[in-house]
């Protein structure tokens, strides 16, 4: 019986060994990821003292008084708007001048190295610089239109809740271009010539070229840096909170910043930690979606 529960033993080691390595970066998840995460569901199903004192359970009277209050689903609308805008416009025109750098030309390493700029700046700093730029009083925006004799008077840019947004969405597409740009032309270099040439000998338009052979192969690339953004982009705090801090009158608030001022500038805590958690689930949502259609996909391949 020995010489039999041997060999068995050593089978059954062989196969855990691989999941033992892992084990330390399973503890690490464990610390870093999973306890935040559980602190913030159970901070927001407590009653919080002003001071971050953890008082009673109170159920979902935190998540009542959210849903209750109409700054919340507006805040909810413009982080989808947000989301929507910035992901959207920014792939089209990373996946545009993807393209157009894929193609040999005298200075094309000069034109990567600006267009990687401002992805590699801090976005503190790209939303302090675009603050100013657009500044009714002595923005650049002003001065050099009005020494052009376009306008005749500075223009206030901001003058609107909505106009204030459209302009967090600008800074926003502007920063998250060059990550989509060089994403999608990483794909792009991958693709073998070869099938570019069997197209022009079969007489491919342009367009049959870009729909039948470049989308389809920079698929993977593209997906990755969608999904990504999307996290990065609803997630983002730096842009919406320097350049407004959700003003006027809260109407240009993400939940990102929408729960950190409840916190920090009001207070509420528990209130804050039900937003969060609230985010949470809808990024969770839109993750599983996407693994289940990736799924679909590989399955249908």
């Amino acid at each position: 019986m020995k010489n039999r529960a041997k060999p068995e033993t050593l089978r059954t080691m062989k196969k855990i060994e691989p999941y033992i390595w892992l084990l330390p970066s399973i503890l690490m998840m464990g610390c870093m990821i999973m306890i935040p995460i559980f602190n913030v569901f159970r901070a927001s199903v407590t009653e919080i003292s002003k001071v971050g004192v953890y008082k009673e359970f109170n159920g979902f009277a935190n998540y009542i008084s959210v849903f209750k209050k109409q700054t919340f689903w507006h805040t909810l609308q413009n982080t989808v708007v947000w989301t929507i805008v910035v992901v959207g416009l920014s792939t089209l025109i990373g996946f545009i001048l993807a393209l157009v750098l894929n193609v040999e030309f005298h200075g094309r390493k000069l034109v990567r190295a600006v267009i990687v700029f401002p992805w590699a700046t801090a976005l503190i700093i790209q939303s302090v610089v675009w603050k100013y730029i657009i500044n009714a009083d002595y923005g650049a925006l002003n001065a050099l239109l009005y020494n052009l004799g376009i306008i005749d008077h500075y223009v206030n840019w901001t003058a609107t809740p909505g106009a204030f947004f459209a302009w967090e969405c600008f800074v926003g597409i502007f920063v998250t271009v060059p990550f989509v740009t060089f994403c999608v032309l990483s794909g792009l270099q991958s693709i073998d010539a070869s099938l570019y040439e069997a197209c022009k000998v079969d007489g491919a338009s342009f367009w049959a070229q870009l729909f039948k052979v470049t989308v389809p192969l920079v698929m993977p690339s593209l997906t990755v840096s969608t999904v990504l953004n999307i996290i990065y982009v609803f997630n983002s705090f730096p842009i919406v909170w320097t350049i407004s801090k959700g003003d006027p009158a809260d109407q240009t608030h993400t939940l990102v910043t929408y729960l950190y001022d409840l916190s920090f500038s009001n207070g509420k805590f528990g209130e804050a930690a039900a937003v969060s958690v609230i985010g949470f689930l809808i990024l969770a949502a839109c993750a599983s979606v996407y693994m289940i259609l990736s799924l679909r996909a590989e399955q249908e391949d």
